[in-house]
């Protein structure tokens, strides 16, 4: 990968009189590198992984390090990000006896050498260390892996959409299109609205065609809880900040809106039946404008205690905006390890 302000000079417009790059014929190069730092200690600064489980206390403390390079080029509109990146991340724990009682603090480092464009697809390697490394300086830290390490990770995927979408590029490339002008003469006019009905005639063309890129997820999974507790976990927006570490509001109404996942997916409540039945419309902002997928989750409660939930995600585009073909198997290793784990760890509805 070429470094930031290394690129072919064939595909580097050099400054007009202006300022302007129009339409972003040529490339337009970001540096992100700043960014980037800004975004990671934002995300990752002052995160709590135990807050008392199993006598624990884990928190993250300060992004130290971000070293790399990262940038944005946009050409046409269309956003190719790159960026090779370490980081460095100090965290701190506490184990405590049954009556509150401190046994022992640690403090420790969480290593992420290489988050890279190239991987966008995969999780990076994440090293933890502990600086006390008796037994239950050993314990302390086994927990943070378990505990620490997926949070780290889902924050990392954030960042790398963040720059999927154009980093600090976006607002300005959004800026600089260009609206149609009109035109003060009948014929001017009449050749417009023309040109307008080919355009969007192409646009339902091509709509009908995407739709030979569509999956479906379907996943069973069981829990130890009651069926109504599962419905009320996932229809209560404080509970999925609990479990997700992640900002979500949700509406308990037929027609009201979701967003989850700090607003990386929106949608709206379809139908609801207490204890047994959610269907949602589900929305990436990495999709497509104009695409909906259907969540369908169905609670069967065999016997007392064991609960069955069936997803069925229907409609999903197996295509991001930016032409990344990963996107069924991000969306089911999301509600795999980021909502159905997760709640097994957090609520112990293990089995």
């Amino acid at each position: 990968m070429a470094k930031y302000g290394e690129g072919d000079k064939r595909w580097i417009v050099e400054d007009r009189p202006d300022g302007a790059n129009v339409h972003n014929w040529h490339w337009a190069e970001t540096d992100c590198l700043g960014w980037s730092r800004d975004l990671l200690t934002k995300l990752l600064n002052n995160l709590t992984v135990l807050d008392g489980e199993g006598n624990l206390y884990l928190r993250t403390k300060t992004v130290d390090k971000v070293d790399g390079e990262a940038y944005v080029n946009v050409r046409k509109g269309k956003i190719i990000p790159g960026y090779e990146i370490s980081l460095s991340l100090s965290w701190e724990g506490e184990a405590k006896d049954g009556d509150g009682k401190s046994l022992l603090k640690v403090d420790g480092v969480v290593e992420i050498p290489y988050i890279s464009d190239e991987n966008a697809d995969e999780d990076p390697e994440v090293k933890v260390s502990v600086k006390d490394e008796g037994p239950i300086g050993r314990r302390i830290k086994e927990a943070m892996v378990a505990k620490g390490k997926p949070l780290i990770l889902e924050k990392v995927r954030f960042y790398v959409e963040s720059m999927a979408k154009g980093g600090p590029a976006k607002e300005e490339v959004e800026a600089k299109k260009i609206a149609p002008k009109s035109n003060s003469t009948a014929v001017g006019a009449a050749a417009a609205t023309a040109k307008k009905e080919v355009v969007v005639e192409k646009k339902e063309v091509k709509k009908k065609e995407s739709k030979k890129g569509f999956k479906t997820i379907s996943l069973t999974e069981k829990f130890s809880c009651r069926a109504k507790d599962m419905f009320e976990i996932l229809m209560d927006e404080n509970r999925w900040k609990g479990f997700t570490q992640s900002n979500a509001k949700i509406s308990k109404e037929v027609g009201g809106p979701i967003s989850i996942f700090d607003g990386s997916v929106t949608g709206t409540n379809l139908e609801l039946q207490s204890g047994s039945l959610i269907v949602q419309k589900w929305r990436f902002g990495s999709w497509p404008d104009g695409i909906d997928s259907t969540v369908r989750l169905i609670l069967e409660e065999p016997e007392p205690g064991l609960t069955v939930v069936k997803l069925t995600h229907t409609d999903i585009p197996v295509e991001d905006r930016y032409g990344n073909a990963t996107v069924v198997e991000n969306t089911e290793r999301g509600w795999r390890d980021l909502i159905f784990q997760r709640i097994r760890a957090v609520f112990g509805f293990g089995i």
